[in-house]
């Protein structure tokens, strides 16, 4: 494999219906930057950006495959209301942090019922194509320190 690079990138991001889900091109946002190699950034958009310089330009739509994975149906499940002591409301799209046996994971509540409350623990991106409109801002070798730490400083 070539030398990592930092690769600084303005994107904007949307999905199959066209509806804009993020963007480095708004007001008050810096571009990404990111170490190649070092999973900073989803696979498929990696691998479509590798041998890309300055000024290049890139429209890449990426699988869920190589994104944030199919949905996994066995992260959808209904847990006790108990389990949010202390939430007086609870609606549809509410995040949470739930403490699971790897460690803290955002939960989405899906739905609400009388005594259960039904959350999944997919990212919300899964299962989704993803569309990105890139613009190759800057291309640098990384520190020996980003290297080491495996993201840019």
């Amino acid at each position: 494999m070539a030398q990592p690079r930092v690769v600084t990138i303005h994107y904007t991001l949307t999905n199959d219906q066209g509806e804009q889900l993020d963007s480095s091109r708004v007001e008050g946002r810096e571009p990404l930057s990111y170490l190649e190699g070092a999973q900073n950034i989803i696979g498929g958009l990696e691998s479509a950006l590798a041998e890309k310089e300055t000024g290049d330009q890139v429209t890449v739509s990426v699988a869920p495959a190589e994104a944030y994975g199919e949905v996994n149906e066995e992260l959808i499940q209904p847990v006790p209301r108990s389990a949010f002591e202390g939430v007086d409301t609870i609606e549809p799209g509410m995040q949470f942090q739930a403490q699971t046996p790897g460690g803290p994971q955002i939960v989405r509540v899906v739905e609400v019922g009388e005594d259960t409350v039904t959350i999944d623990a997919n990212h919300p991106l899964a299962g989704q194509t993803l569309h990105f409109d890139v613009e190759v801002v800057a291309t640098r070798e990384p520190t020996e320190e980003e290297q080491a730490h495996g993201h840019v400083h």
